[in-house]
């Protein structure tokens, strides 16, 4: 399992992530809206501003203040060399 870092010490495991994506979207932002009241988000960002949305196959959204290019690099990074 590979972790991927999101910010502020935190991972997540990198084939648990559906997609990674802005928050700047109205239709992203109603995601995280429902996400709050169903109980399933998960604030990563340290009230820091938030700059990618974690969309998860748990059904869980997870906001950290890490750009999606940043989360991405990461997890091309750690697919090298395996095949």
């Amino acid at each position: 399992m590979k972790l991927i870092s999101i910010g502020f010490g935190n991972v997540v495991a990198s084939s648990r992530i559906l997609a990674v994506i802005s928050p700047d979207s109205a239709p992203i932002r109603r995601i995280i809206q429902e996400a709050k009241e169903r109980g399933m988000l998960i604030d990563a960002s340290f009230g820091r501003k938030t700059k990618s949305v974690l969309l998860m196959d748990t059904d869980h959204i997870i906001l950290s203040s890490v750009t999606p290019e940043t989360i991405a690099a990461r997890m091309d990074a750690g697919t090298e060399g395996q095949a």
